[in-house]
């Protein structure tokens, strides 16, 4: 096979480049970034990853940390509940902050689509509580069952209810002005 035109000509040296910036640049690049950022602002770049994590008070490795109790035929061997090699912890700020963020009430992120918030709602508006009559509507577009519509509206109500019950109430004043 041939060739490509200019993939023969010989390779020179480019005198423009900053050789030592570059070398930094791609080291810097190809070491992964760690996701949580309290262990990297404490992280340092010239220590191992043992040297780091044992500073920090965390376990580089989780059998080691917490060996798993050997038993003898059946019993346990037991221990005298000292820790051998208990190690200084110089960062203990990391694990207090980290502890701290796991402890925060987690944010709900769970939400409905626009689609189906208001199939919920005009089925409601229209057919009450009567699913067999809301099965049969022609806005039914999926052939929900009966049962299917009413977890659906469920679904609406644990995720909304405070929205729901607004819905509901205005409801009942539509129907006390129509009669």
């Amino acid at each position: 096979m041939p060739k490509a035109k200019g993939k023969s000509r010989r390779q020179k040296y480019s005198y423009n480049l900053n050789r030592k910036r570059l070398y930094r640049s791609a080291r810097r690049r190809a070491a992964p970034r760690i996701a949580c950022s309290h262990i990297r602002h404490a992280w340092d770049p010239h220590k191992s990853v043992a040297q780091n994590l044992a500073e920090m008070g965390l376990a580089e490795d989780p059998n080691k940390a917490i060996p798993i109790p050997k038993k003898l035929l059946g019993m346990e061997v037991e221990s005298d509940g000292q820790q051998p090699g208990k190690k200084l912890v110089r960062k203990p700020y990391v694990v207090n902050e980290m502890e701290l963020e796991a402890s925060l009430p987690e944010k709900k992120s769970n939400t409905l689509s626009r689609d189906l918030i208001d199939y919920v709602r005009y089925m409601i508006q229209n057919h009450g509580e009567n699913y067999k009559e809301m099965a049969r509507d022609e806005k039914n577009y999926y052939q929900d069952t009966p049962k299917q519509i009413k977890r659906k509206i469920n679904v609406y109500k644990n995720f909304y209810p405070e929205e729901y019950k607004s819905f509901i109430e205005s409801l009942k004043a539509e129907k006390m002005e129509v009669q």
